[in-house]
């Protein structure tokens, strides 16, 4: 595990943290966040969409309403889990310390050491260029990792 799989974020976030706002889920099941949100729901997690489009067409994906940014919703935020690529990922970082989510998670691919360095240093634990499909099947299994 590198710095940006510190295993007690891992497991703070697979393990205590409930609601996951996934940043670019919409309604497309062709799509990885599709499958990773509906992952998260089998294993007990609340999801929230953030896509731009729920501004014009407000709607649901996997019984869940989305919404358009970060800032628009209205409960508590546990993780932010992002789905877009590395040079648009730091924005979604950055948002999720503004609106005080506990976490940060950038899905498999996606690096931004500023992101990271600004995220820790604020104070929110954040995990880079990994899945929770990755993390959960190595905990389970060991000899994957």
């Amino acid at each position: 595990m590198g710095e940006w799989q510190r295993d007690e974020w891992v497991d703070l976030m697979l393990d205590d943290l409930e609601t996951w706002a996934v940043v670019g889920l919409s309604g497309d099941r062709g799509r990885t966040a599709y499958d990773i949100a509906a992952l998260l729901q089998r294993r007990g997690k609340r999801i929230v969409p953030i896509h731009p489009r729920f501004a014009d067409d407000p709607g649901e994906v996997l019984g869940e309403r989305g919404y358009p940014t970060l800032a628009d919703v209205p409960f508590p935020i546990d993780v932010v889990d992002v789905f877009r690529r590395s040079e648009a990922a730091g924005d979604f970082a950055d948002q999720a310390v503004s609106v005080g989510a506990k976490a940060v998670w950038f899905q498999l691919g996606v690096v931004d050491s500023g992101a990271y360095r600004r995220t820790t240093e604020a104070g929110t634990p954040m995990v880079m260029d990994t899945c929770p499909a990755i993390e959960w099947r190595r905990r389970d299994d060991p000899r994957i990792a």
